[in-house]
């Protein structure tokens, strides 16, 4: 297949969280051929570098990599003013960091729950925080925040990462309003039942997989690929007028 390319992402500082691996290093990868200068963030750091290594040969601008940790927000701020001062202005705020861990909801303590918001919501505020004033003096940009089809599905066992993943929707929405005269847009893409390596082992199976499919409109299997091209067309300024709104891809799931 042949895939958009986008002229106007060419040299665009795009910051990406939760880049080292599954959606995340997709995300790098398409935004790194797409000629963008882009900055992530991770805790794998291991996988994060074998990913700049492996994206460096072929990209006009090799990706540039930070250790941090989105839940540690005063040292999460400091990275992203870190890539604004290496790479420039930061005009595209990708907030895909999470982890849709399992818990029944009895064993939820007020720390695990506060971990779950931390990890899945809080950072995506205090991102868009750190990033605005560059985006402004750069005449605006686009935030990206990340939310799931888990919470609209009823989807039950991981009750701290479907509400942190609900609240988006609110966050989104709030924010485009307040950004909007700045001209920066917010909008959210809400991704499907994408089976990356950690669904692979952790809890995807023949059957579940099956079932997936069976219920999905599009009869294939996601793959971050998809959520990536989204990302993209979000990104460039083919989506000057879009801002505030949802973007589900889960081939018709929910």
């Amino acid at each position: 297949m042949d895939f958009a390319r986008y002229p106007s992402l060419a040299g665009r500082v795009v910051f990406i969280s939760g880049g080292g691996s599954g959606i995340g290093a997709s995300l790098v990868e398409h935004f790194a051929a797409q000629g963008a200068r882009v900055g992530f963030v991770d805790i794998q750091e291991e996988a994060s570098r074998a990913l700049v290594d492996r994206l460096a040969a072929g990209a006009q601008h090799a990706p540039v990599f930070l250790k941090a940790d989105v839940t540690d927000i005063p040292a999460y701020q400091a990275a992203i003013r870190e890539i604004g001062a290496r790479l420039g202005p930061i005009t595209v705020l990708i907030n895909n960091a999470a982890r849709d861990d399992r818990h029944t909801l009895e064993s939820v303590t007020p720390e695990y729950w506060d971990r779950c918001v931390a990890i899945n919501m809080r950072h995506q505020f205090f991102a868009v925080q750190a990033v605005i004033e560059q985006m402004a003096g750069a005449g605006g940009g686009s935030i990206i925040t990340f939310g799931s089809i888990s919470w609209m599905r009823k989807i039950g066992g991981m009750v701290g990462y479907t509400t942190s993943k609900a609240a988006i929707n609110g966050l989104t929405r709030t924010l485009a309003r307040e950004l909007g005269p700045r001209n920066i847009r917010v909008n959210c893409i809400v991704p499907g039942a994408i089976v990356t390596e950690r669904q692979m082992k952790l809890w995807s199976t023949p059957e579940s997989e099956k079932a997936m499919i069976e219920n999905q409109c599009l009869k294939f299997r996601l793959q971050p690929a998809e959520i990536a091209r989204m990302a993209l067309f979000l990104a460039a300024d083919d989506s000057r007028g879009c801002t505030a709104a949802n973007f589900v891809v889960d081939a018709g799931l929910s």
